[in-house]
């Protein structure tokens, strides 16, 4: 009995034992599943994540805010994680107020908390980085477990460490100075040190601004030579009183704005060499491949470029802003005012052109958004082609082909003369001196469209008969040339010959040196500037500038502003 019992007891042992070794045997072989697992777990979290942030397309929402707080400590890789604190932060600091206001932080999410009171700390000191930077010291004590107290925003420090570019900055200006683009440079430059020397006020300052203006050209000129080694008609004809335009004033010093020659190094060096002369922000460059190479390039200065790219070759980056006398903007001004005034069928007369195209697609695309309706366009030739039309005696008739945008479905051509009732003209002012009168021909005036024209046909003496002719046309144009400064216009027209082309230019320099002076702003979207090319605000995540521009009419031989 025993034995049997010493028997079991045996066989009981021997089992259990056999068990623990095929336990851990397993235990082994499966040690390895977890983190196989878990890894695949992560990168699907990671996806998921991105997902409804990509879903958001930049627009502020809470749901995207706690995507990228909870995408965070998932992301292992340093530029990943740079990448969702950066983009995170735009996103906060693009949220509208009320928005803001309106997010319900739960009592355990103490991460967004803490970048709400940072975002808070931000609004109220952004203008002053001095307190700024103590302010994100004080919040770090009280945060010190955030991710930003660990991985700081990129724009946030730039902002804290350029200092001196919300009252003070170190300017360097990159400009074409020599051989291709010499002489747009020279008008663009010339409004930028006059700007920084103080506009003229009105008419009574006119003999102290001449012996300003004397020793600005003199100014202009000595850095020109130094670097390449080298008419009161617009007041007159224009004269409104135009009190609801106006050109703000930016901060007047004498600091040296050092200028730098983009024709004589590539822009690479030249951007390594504006940081070691203690640079602090860059206006410029002007020529379009000269601004992809700078926003290529791996820089901490802070740069306004002085064109723009197509949106997809302009990326977000934290520290570069993008003004230019773009004709786009000038397209969207023309559907938003003509859509304002009640209008419902437009026909765009444009040149037989890329560029004539892509001012249709513009508009056509920004009246889609207002008005969810299609537009017609019409092409004309060059100047010999339109002259030939005149003896046809058959006038320009209101016809067109629709254009199809992506976003919209086709739709059927309507070429009834009677559907149109509206047409934007892109035309130079002997081009518009040919169609006008062809339009004429081939209308009723008892149902003649109501004609607009871009700033492109408003140009340096037009005679008394063009002003005539031109009866009830409305165009756009700058501030400047519509008569909001009469004593900046005259000293304009004495600088640049009354050339409309080159006092636009001159017009851009002086807003270059009013946006450099609130370039911490800009990236904040709710600046809003009234310059000499326009009213200026940010428009897009990609920090670009649009102008918002006054219109003007022919009124019984002159102009008037609408």
């Amino acid at each position: 009995m025993r034995s049997s019992i010493f028997v079991k007891k045996s066989l009981i042992c021997i089992a259990i034992l056999s068990s623990l070794i095929l336990v851990g045997c397993h235990s082994s072989v499966d040690q390895s599943k977890p983190t196989a697992d878990a890894t695949i777990q992560t990168s699907s979290e990671i996806s998921h994540y991105q997902s409804i942030i990509d879903a958001a397309n930049g627009t502020p929402s809470a749901k995207a805010l706690r995507a990228y707080i909870a995408q965070e400590p998932l992301l292992k890789d340093q530029v990943s994680h740079q990448k969702n604190i950066d983009d995170f932060w735009q996103m906060l600091i693009n949220m509208p107020a009320e928005q803001i206001q309106k997010l319900d932080v739960r009592a355990d999410e103490n991460v967004l908390q803490g970048w709400v009171d940072l975002l808070d700390l931000y609004h109220n000191n952004y203008q002053d980085p001095a307190a700024l930077h103590n302010a994100f010291n004080d919040w770090k004590i009280r945060y010190p477990a955030n991710p930003g107290a660990k991985t700081s925003p990129t724009a946030l420090i730039q902002i804290i460490h350029h200092s001196s570019i919300s009252s003070n900055p170190k300017i360097g200006l990159f400009l074409p100075l020599s051989n291709n683009g010499k002489i747009f440079a020279e008008a663009i430059l010339q409004g930028f040190l006059d700007a920084q020397k103080g506009l003229p006020i009105n008419q009574t300052t006119t003999t102290s601004s001449s012996e300003q203006n004397n020793q600005n050209s003199d100014t202009v000129q000595s850095i020109i030579d130094s670097i390449t080694n080298s008419s009161n008609n617009i007041a007159q004809e224009n004269n409104p009183q135009t009190p609801s335009l106006i050109i703000d004033n930016a901060p007047i010093n004498n600091q040296q704005v050092k200028v730098y020659d983009t024709n004589t190094q590539s822009i690479e060096t030249l951007l390594q060499q504006a940081e070691q002369d203690g640079i602090t922000l860059v206006v410029g460059p002007l020529l379009k491949p000269d601004v992809l190479e700078a926003i290529q390039t791996d820089t901490p200065l802070n740069i306004l470029t002085l064109n723009e790219l197509g949106h997809d070759k302009m990326p977000l980056k934290n520290n570069v802003c993008y003004f230019s006398l773009s004709p786009e903007d000038e397209a969207i001004n023309a559907a938003r005012h003509i859509a304002e005034q009640g209008k419902q069928a437009p026909l765009l007369l444009i040149p037989s052109s890329p560029f004539g195209e892509r001012i249709a697609n513009v508009f056509a695309q920004e009246w889609l958004k207002l008005t969810q309706t299609p537009v017609r366009k019409q092409s004309f030739g060059d100047i010999n082609s339109l002259k030939a039309r005149t003896t046809q005696s058959t006038g320009i008739r209101m016809i067109g082909t629709s254009i199809v945008l992506a976003e919209q479905q086709s739709s059927n051509t309507n070429d009834m003369a009677e559907a149109i009732d509206t047409v934007y003209i892109v035309a130079t002012s002997d081009e518009l001196a040919l169609i006008k009168p062809m339009i004429d021909m081939a209308t009723d005036s008892r149902t003649r469209p109501t004609l607009y024209a871009s700033s492109r046909s408003h140009q340096t003496g037009l005679s008394t008969d063009y002003y005539l002719e031109m009866e009830n046309l409305q165009f756009s144009e700058i501030p400047l040339l519509a008569g909001a400064n009469s004593a900046l216009l005259t000293q304009a027209n004495q600088r640049l010959s009354a050339d409309y082309s080159l006092i636009r230019l001159y017009a851009m320099g002086i807003d270059a040196w009013l946006l450099a002076n609130h370039f911490n702003q800009l990236h904040q979207n709710s600046i809003e500037l009234n310059g000499a090319t326009g009213k200026l605000s940010v428009n897009s995540e990609n920090c670009v500038i649009f102008r918002s521009l006054p219109w003007l009419k022919f009124q019984q031989g002159r102009v008037q502003l609408i």
